[in-house]
């Protein structure tokens, strides 16, 4: 027959080893939620530095901006370009200068490739890409521009 002293013994081990396991049970549940939840927030966080690299990618120089406000756009400039424009739009280099506020030399410098216009000229000269030619006329017939024709 067993001890009394040793069956005693097994069962307040077993009972402790039922009650911790109960304990590290909870436990264990809460370290899978703090897992899952860790694992969620760098999957969030994977997503917006993508999005960050992709924003810094699309402004000019590259800093970070703050606010929802967009600055201008970079804008490029082609002499090619500038002369296909001009053509399509049937003008004369002075033509050109007057509608953008330069001189025809300098037109004609920029579509050589001697120069290149200056940001504000810039913005005027991406302004009369979306212009048709009967706008371009018009803009150049209005009261304080001089306009010479050729024919």
């Amino acid at each position: 027959m067993p001890n009394i002293g040793a069956l005693l013994k097994q069962e307040i081990v077993r009972l402790a080893r039922k009650e911790s396991r109960a304990e590290v049970q909870a436990t264990k549940k809460a370290s899978a939620q703090h897992r899952r939840h860790i694992a969620e927030l760098r999957r969030q966080l994977t997503t917006l530095e993508r999005q960050l690299a992709l924003l810094q990618r699309r402004t000019p120089d590259g800093s970070q901006t703050t606010g929802t406000k967009v600055g201008p756009q970079k804008l490029r400039f082609v002499a090619k370009g500038l002369k296909s424009q001009r053509s399509r739009l049937g003008l004369s280099a002075a033509d050109y200068g007057k509608l953008v506020g330069v001189s025809a030399q300098s037109v004609y410098n920029w579509e050589q490739g001697n120069a290149s216009p200056r940001p504000e000229q810039l913005t005027l000269i991406a302004a009369a890409r979306n212009l048709s030619k009967r706008e371009a006329q018009a803009r150049l017939v209005q009261p304080g521009t001089r306009r010479s024709r050729k024919r």
